[in-house]
């Protein structure tokens, strides 16, 4: 059995020794896709997307070999004159970086640089969750990202 609260701290710094830190990308899995790992002990963690701008991708964890939780995502600039793809991931590492310290991937966060503003919320917890990330420029709506997943079960 997985401690829940042992799933989510190590999602919380898989996250942010990846995407967020900057690691380097492995050799694609699928023809196109970008790819990162990280792995401790019992656990590791694979992310694999497709795109740029506009992008789309999946998360996993497995625990000893099983896959146990999944996230789908997909993300995209809904203003390109407002915002370059520059800026979004720009906001979106430092926002996501900020939410990281404080030990947590889900929602119920705001971040705010310059005339950006990073909004997450979502529903539900570790075992299964939907939300949204949203990058706002002044009020106006620039950027979404919608997502979902949770625990697999056998």
């Amino acid at each position: 059995m997985i401690n829940l609260e042992e799933l989510s701290a190590f999602i919380v710094r898989a996250k942010s020794k990846t995407y967020v830190g900057g690691a380097q990308k492995l050799l694609s899995y699928r023809l196109g896709s970008k790819d990162l790992q990280y792995a401790e002990e019992d656990f590791s963690y694979h992310d694999s997307y497709f795109g740029s701008t506009d992008f789309i991708g999946q998360e996993v964890v497995y625990f000893r070999g099983n896959v146990v939780w999944v996230m789908n995502y997909y993300g995209y600039i809904l203003e390109p004159e407002q915002i370059t793809a520059a800026e979004t991931i720009r906001m979106i590492r430092s926002s996501l970086s900020k939410m990281y310290e404080e030990s947590r991937f889900l929602g119920g966060f705001e971040h705010v640089e310059g005339d950006l503003r990073y909004v997450d919320g979502n529903d539900g917890d570790v075992t299964r969750l939907h939300g949204k990330e949203r990058i706002y420029r002044k009020e106006h709506l620039v950027y979404e990202l919608v997502y979902h997943g949770g625990m697999l079960k056998e």
